[in-house]
């Protein structure tokens, strides 16, 4: 594990958030109509019918993220999430701000990207796997074969990925993404389609990743998922940090704080 020399309150500092500001620039088409937007877009995105507007995702976001960290992000659809996590993982840059890492990042946003349909389980798991740890290609085969056992796919390994129902997708992929601890470990909402009879399985597997991680940030709506699996939470507002600290309390203001249609909860049980 390579880190920097950074600490706070003892412990090793893992990323540093600097008054970070994401903006995007989106097209606003006011009134007009599927046929008017169609038109527009055949004839070119800077057509005089629209007109970009800046979109502030987050705004002016700082902390640390510290070793032992174990930080669940919650906020409505919308609040930023997704984005945040983006910007820690480097696959967003700041329009202001900065993101500063000191250990190996691994972000996991959507269980299925990188899969190839038409190829078999066990063929998109040997892709993936180079996908997912880049940092170990010697043991890649040892990993695949311990991640297809665990996975209880069998003969449905040399079937073509696309013939898989949801819960053998997310079986095989949860399965994959769950090998190796990281030093920043981000989770991101990744962990639906499990079903009931393996779900208790995998708890159990992430539960130990994120144990042997350095720190790990986890993005769910489920109050009982960041209770058990949380140590410190923050909870974004309008891209803004609303509260910074202690899970407890975090989970009272987000359950009195957001809209009751936002209140759905993850499948996965990680008590």
């Amino acid at each position: 594990m390579s880190h920097s020399s950074i600490f706070e309150d003892g412990r090793t500092v893992l990323a540093e958030v600097i008054n970070l500001s994401l903006t995007f620039q989106v097209a606003r088409y006011g009134g007009a109509t599927v046929r008017d937007r169609f038109v527009e877009a055949v004839r070119g995105p800077k057509h005089e019918g629209s007109a970009l507007e800046e979109l502030c995702v987050l705004n002016n976001i700082s902390f640390n993220i510290n070793e032992g960290d174990r930080i669940g992000i919650l906020g409505v659809n919308g609040a930023g999430k997704t984005t945040l996590c983006r910007c820690l993982a480097g696959t967003y840059n700041p329009t202001r701000g900065a993101v500063r890492r000191h250990g190996r990042v691994r972000g996991v946003f959507d269980t299925a990207i990188g899969i190839y349909p038409n190829l078999t389980g066990r063929e998109n798991a040997r892709l993936l796997m180079h996908f997912l740890y880049p940092e170990c290609v010697d043991q890649h085969a040892e990993l695949v074969e311990e991640a297809l056992e665990f996975s209880e796919l069998g003969k449905f390994l040399d079937y073509p990925y696309r013939t898989y129902s949801n819960g053998m997708q997310a079986r095989l992929c949860l399965s994959l993404i769950s090998c190796r601890p990281s030093d920043l470990l981000i989770l991101d909402e990744v962990f639906d389609g499990a079903d009931r009879f393996f779900r208790e399985k995998i708890s159990r597997r992430i539960l130990s990743i994120i144990e042997k991680s350095g720190a790990v940030v986890f993005v769910s709506h489920s109050a009982e998922q960041i209770f058990n699996v949380c140590n410190r939470v923050l909870l974004l507002e309008h891209g803004e940090i609303l509260f910074d600290g202690d899970v407890g309390e975090a989970l009272y203001l987000y359950s009195h704080s957001k809209p009751r249609e936002t209140d759905a909860e993850t499948g996965l049980d990680l008590s």
